[in-house]
């Protein structure tokens, strides 16, 4: 008797776990924006890390995005045109002006692919394919699901986030990134969500590194969703 009731308890409990993958968009195909930079401290980001303020040095930059894993940002400085892409696990950079192009295979570095969560978004791709997800609470001030997001132990990082989920919209309105040393990098903040299409997007992001000092600001405008992107803006060869 003691042990049915052991099992109906425990059966009870997972039931009632909230799971991420029940809060992610299903309806976000592709998308399209542009991230305008409102403030880059360059001294306040590379205490986030030392590569992390070179975004910042745009001040703007076209975003594509599509399902599952594919980003192109595209940006000018000066007289050059630079475009890098993510495509599943490959990365590459161009800049054909200089005649530069260079790939790398992130297979085993699951840490430096940038995904949609980067934007704030959650799409089931995410967590059928990188992350394992672990329900840590609910937060009593915002109501928001927090989840802690690590990769599998094969990939042999140990680098994690954690997500604070909105349950109605389906975005990340905050997320904590920690290194490989278990050392908090920066907080993310992910603010004035637009409805587009029935899609929510965050229309800002602010990032503070772990002093708590602001050290970026970016706004996302022109947000066009599901205009179907073609598969060729992402070719990575």
């Amino acid at each position: 008797m003691n042990t049915l009731l052991a099992l109906a308890t425990t059966m009870v409990a997972a039931q009632s776990t909230p799971r991420i993958e029940d809060y992610v968009q299903r309806n976000l195909k592709d998308a399209t924006l542009v991230a305008r930079v409102l403030k880059g401290d360059q001294r306040e980001l590379k205490k986030i890390n030392g590569d992390f303020g070179q975004a910042y040095r745009f001040d703007t930059t076209t975003v594509q995005i599509k399902e599952p894993f594919k980003l192109r940002l595209e940006a000018t400085v000066e007289d050059s045109n630079v475009i890098y892409i993510i495509n599943g696990p490959r990365r590459l950079l161009k800049i054909p002006k200089s005649g530069i192009s260079q790939s790398k295979d992130l297979s085993t570095h699951p840490g430096q692919r940038q995904t949609l969560m980067d934007f704030g978004l959650l799409t089931s791709s995410l967590f059928e394919e990188l992350f394992k997800s672990t329900f840590v609470r609910t937060d009593r001030a915002t109501g928001d699901l927090v989840f802690d997001l690590t990769y599998p132990a094969n990939l042999n990082d140990t680098s994690r986030q954690r997500v604070w989920v909105d349950k109605e919209k389906k975005l990340v309105d905050k997320r904590e990134w920690y290194g490989q040393d278990g050392r908090q990098l920066a907080t993310f903040y992910y603010e004035d969500p637009k409805n587009s299409g029935g899609v929510w997007i965050c229309s800002q992001m602010t990032v503070k590194n772990v002093e708590g000092k602001v050290a970026g600001v970016t706004r996302y405008e022109s947000i066009k969703v599901n205009t179907g992107l073609s598969d060729s803006l992402f070719g990575v060869k």
